[in-house]
């Protein structure tokens, strides 16, 4: 279901403009939010909150059980990040990596299966 509702989300190739433009559309680009010398960022509310829900889940479930994901929010901890801050980062980076994947797939990425990638033309 996840992966159904980014590809919902998603439609077509060159319908965001850069992976900023489409963590801004997934509700995962960070707000400023600062404050005189304090310099913070906020949750974004706005957004497709069905896209946003899905990349929450792929969040969630990396977090568990993804080593490199762990030691990824361990890092961010060390930084001095809450939980919350730890999350808000991956979620950005989980929507980077899907904006590439979609974006610009190479014949690698399709290398198991029958399918293979097509020129918008030939479609």
């Amino acid at each position: 279901m996840t992966a159904a509702q980014i590809l919902i989300s998603w439609s077509h190739p060159r319908r965001f403009r850069s992976e900023a433009a489409f963590a801004a559309f997934a509700g995962v680009a960070p707000i400023p939010a600062s404050s005189g010398l304090t310099n913070r960022h906020q949750i974004n509310r706005s957004g497709d909150r069905q896209l946003n829900r899905a990349l929450h889940t792929i969040t969630l479930i990396r977090m568990r059980l993804d080593p490199a994901t762990k030691t990824y929010v361990a890092r961010r901890a060390a930084e001095g990040k809450t939980s919350r801050d730890a999350q808000r980062c991956l979620k950005r980076t989980i929507c980077r990596q899907i904006f590439k994947l979609l974006e610009r797939p190479n014949r690698k990425t399709f290398r198991n299966t029958k399918i293979s990638p097509q020129p918008l033309d030939a479609i």
